[in-house]
């Protein structure tokens, strides 16, 4: 796992900016920022967040003290040289998104993975981790690829009238799966689960949903890739952690 992030409070507090992780699938999210309602009292001043590199420059260039984290040592790395020059509140650690062990226990008032829950084998000990560094009431927001349109053997076929049409795969198979498209970015390895499956962990680990949102491709990503037009590639969840 590419880790999520989390971040403390200092200045201004970021709103729910559920970012990728290290490696660079920032690049792929193209898509229009959804605007996710938070409930009112989610505009926390920053406290202490874990999330990935550029989303972690983002955040700490808004006032927060914010750590992006990673499994492998040389994405922090590179993390910390693009960080260089960057914002002070910009810190970094080799850590698993499924303990999150250098995060205390109830420090954290955010927690944003980016594209990076999707890639964990236990997704009941990454919520379980969350849980725990969160402060009461503290929140959780992430982006997965959706589900619907994202699932093991989901393909395309030509429409009556010509235009192609996303046709869903195996969409209760849940486990890891690999694309067979030679340039899809889920050829590395993607732990597909159902919605209900993400939506009834959230509510098992002791999370109350706030706001979910679906956002179609850019106007760029619409032009080169038209069949996509429609397609919401992405599911964005904000919670919250019960009191």
């Amino acid at each position: 796992m590419g880790g999520p992030a989390w971040h403390r409070r200092q200045r201004q507090a970021p709103d729910s900016g559920a970012g990728p992780a290290a490696g660079g699938a920032e690049a792929r999210s193209r898509t229009r920022s959804p605007q996710l309602q938070p409930h009112p009292r989610a505009r926390l001043p920053a406290r202490r967040s874990r999330q990935r590199p550029a989303p972690t420059r983002a955040l700490a260039a808004r006032g927060a003290w914010a750590q992006g984290i990673d499994p492998f040592p040389r994405m922090i790395e590179h993390a910390q040289a693009a960080t260089k020059d960057g914002p002070p509140g910009a810190h970094y650690a080799v850590d698993d998104g499924c303990t999150l062990a250098t995060v205390a226990t109830c420090s954290v008032d955010w927690v944003t993975a980016g594209l990076s829950l999707n890639n964990v084998p236990d997704l009941s000990a990454a919520l379980t981790a969350v849980r725990r560094v969160l402060v009461p009431s503290g929140r959780l927001a992430f982006t997965i690829p959706h589900p619907c349109f994202e699932a093991p053997h989901t393909t395309w076929t030509d429409h009556a009238q010509g235009r192609p049409r996303r046709v869903v795969g195996d969409y209760h198979a849940e486990g890891l799966w690999r694309s067979d498209n030679p340039h899809g970015v889920r050829r590395a390895g993607n732990q597909h689960r159902m919605l209900s499956t993400y939506l009834n962990a959230l509510g098992g680990h002791g999370f109350l949903l706030e706001a979910t949102a679906e956002p179609i491709p850019s106007s760029p990503v619409a032009a080169e890739q038209p069949q996509r037009a429609e397609l919401p590639p992405f599911f964005l969840v904000q919670a919250s952690s019960k009191k």
